[in-house]
């Protein structure tokens, strides 16, 4: 501490980083992933780590993203053999935070039903269930009110995991609803 000042306010006293992990689904909801990482980048202290399924690809540019992108490639791509690293076990060890913004409605349903099939999908399995993981679903308003949808956000909620609710508004598609 410097002297006159207490121990909590000492300015060299490294700061903790906390690490958030982002996942992205096919949601035309992806669309803002650039702007959701520039506003968690202005957060002092936070490091930023996405994953993105496939089909959330088509609605953002790698390019405006400038903080590190998985993707399924990369957890083949990382692992050889028996001693190598497991991507998305690593990334699950890494992570302070999950935030899966958007949450399409096909993830929903894996998720909901344990299926594991990307790279999204298994760092959610092995989540750890100490740590917070907020889900944010995005879909067409007929998809959010079938009643599976239901259903699977409860699921998601007895697993612990935080939603995010739906917003009202005007959807990409013309509709206007949740």
């Amino acid at each position: 501490p410097e002297p006159g000042g207490s121990a909590g306010t000492s300015s060299s006293m490294p700061q903790k980083k906390h690490r958030v992990l982002v996942g992205v689904t096919g949601s035309v909801a992806a669309l803002k992933l650039p702007l959701l990482i520039a506003e968690l980048l202005k957060i002092a202290g936070l490091e930023v780590k996405v994953v993105t399924t496939e089909r959330a690809k088509h609605f953002y540019n790698a390019q405006e993203i400038p903080v590190t992108l998985y993707s399924d490639e990369d957890e083949w791509q990382l692992w050889k053999g028996r001693s190598d690293p497991v991507l998305h076990i690593e990334l699950r060890r890494w992570a302070d935070l999950m935030v899966v913004a958007p949450l399409d409605a096909n993830t929903l349903a894996k998720l909901a039903n344990g299926i594991c099939d990307n790279l999204l999908t298994c760092v959610i399995r092995a989540w750890d269930l100490s740590k917070p993981l907020l889900f944010c679903p995005a879909m067409n308003t007929a998809m959010w009110e079938h009643p599976i949808t239901a259903q699977q956000v409860k699921q998601l909620k007895s697993f612990g995991y935080i939603e995010v609710p739906c917003v009202v508004k005007k959807l990409v598609c013309g509709d206007e609803g949740q």
